[in-house]
This record gives C-alpha cells, structure tokens and sequence, in this order.
C-alpha cells in the first residue's frame, strides 16, 4: 500500500501549515509507515494518508512524486 505522510521538519518547532511537506512511501499497515518515518527521521508526523488507486494516479501525475525508500 501507498501512503502519504505529511510531516513538520523539525520537533523542536512550533508546527505551521506553511511548513508542513510530504513523502510518499511503501507500507503494509498505516502504523508500519509511522514507524518507518519515526525510525529514520527527525520528522514530526502530522498526518498518514493511505492512497487509493485514483488518488496515487492524480499524486502521480500532478505532485513531485517520488517513493521514498529508508
């Protein structure tokens, strides 16, 4: 599965919208990509959005898609 991870870049700050960016990555289970964030970043999670096959065609198409792999 396919999900998306909105993230802040930095915990130590104050969370801003204006900040927030996101990845793209490869996982069985929602709580698996947390992990896989977690482990391997300094990242302050927001939000894990699990993609359905329309919405990873448009993020495809439309965003700068690119799978992470940690």
């Amino acid at each position: 599965m396919t999900f998306k991870v909105f993230y802040q870049p930095d915990k130590t700050m104050t969370p801003r919208r204006e900040n927030t960016k996101s990845l793209y990555l490869e996982a069985s289970s929602e709580a698996e990509a947390r992990q896989l964030v977690e482990n391997n970043t300094e990242y302050s999670i927001e939000y894990i959005e699990l993609l359905d096959e329309k919405s990873l065609a448009y993020e495809k198409e439309n965003a700068d898609f690119k799978l992470t792999k940690f």
